[in-house]
């Protein structure tokens, strides 16, 4: 058998670099695969790159989201000084103070009451000026307290409502604009897709990223309104039922009242 020569060594080195090209070809195809993965969206970009009308749109949820965030929290704060206050004049009412003090004392002043210690102020204030009157039944006496404090009781509640019917609004309104952006946006591409020789996907799919972002911010400035007034006409309505309940029984505290001084 022939002895090998130094050309056949060669060859047989070259095959073993040959063989190792696997490794090579799979690390090219994993940094390839990672280089094709789809890199986390960045939102602003879409925003910056939609046409005209869906930015328009975009700009226009975008406010309708932030007033409706700044109505939150000053609402909320409104709705807890109102329930505090009650709870702390409810503790005076009920303490078994003189109540003429207490009326004194909430006249001084006027200007600053609300809520509660209003309604009890107004319909105070009404019952001693009817009950200066002579020839005046008790009956009159205290309907005309009743009067004042069902119309002091309505403006607190007005002013707690204040601003509900903003958060209503951004709520049902809000998914159907981002809707209309959305269209809008899948028109715009759809038409630019028209006048392309070649369609892809590729070409068509940044628009249509684009439209439904205003879908999305709809829904961002809906879920909350929706949530907010939801919460705050819930607590408007039990701070009313509290309103009426003591406009009761300080009715009864004056028809009694109005029967000794008779």
């Amino acid at each position: 058998m022939p002895a090998a020569s130094p050309f056949t060594h060669a060859l047989a080195l070259q095959a073993a670099t040959v063989e190792a090209l696997p490794e090579e070809t799979a690390t090219a195809a994993v940094d390839t695969a990672a280089a094709a993965a789809p890199q986390g969206l960045n939102y602003l970009e879409l925003m910056l790159h939609a046409s005209i009308g869906v930015q328009a749109v975009m700009v226009l949820l975008l406010l309708a989201s932030f007033a409706s965030w700044v109505i939150i929290f000053r609402k909320k704060a409104v709705l807890d000084r109102a329930q505090r206050e009650s709870e702390s004049f409810e503790e005076r009412f009920w303490s078994g103070g003189d109540l003429g003090r207490l009326f004194e004392a909430a006249g001084a002043r006027r200007q600053e009451l609300g809520g509660m210690e209003a309604i009890f102020e107004s319909g105070m204030r009404e019952f001693n000026r009817v009950r200066q009157r002579r020839g005046v039944d008790p009956r009159t006496q205290l309907e005309g307290a009743q009067r004042a404090m069902r119309a002091t009781a309505s403006r607190e509640l007005d002013g707690l409502e204040h601003n509900l019917e903003f958060l209503a609004n951004v709520g049902s309104i809000s998914p159907y604009v981002g809707l209309f952006g959305t269209v809008l946006g899948i028109m715009i591409s759809f038409h630019g897709l028209a006048q392309q020789q070649e369609a892809t996907i590729a070409s068509v799919a940044p628009g249509i990223s684009e439209a439904l972002l205003a879908t999305a911010m709809g829904l961002f400035a809906a879920i909350p309104a929706v949530w907010a007034y939801n919460r705050f006409a819930t607590r408007v309505e039990r701070i009313g039922n509290r309103y009426d309940t003591f406009a009761e029984e300080f009715s009864s505290i004056l028809q009694r009242q109005a029967h000794l001084d008779e």
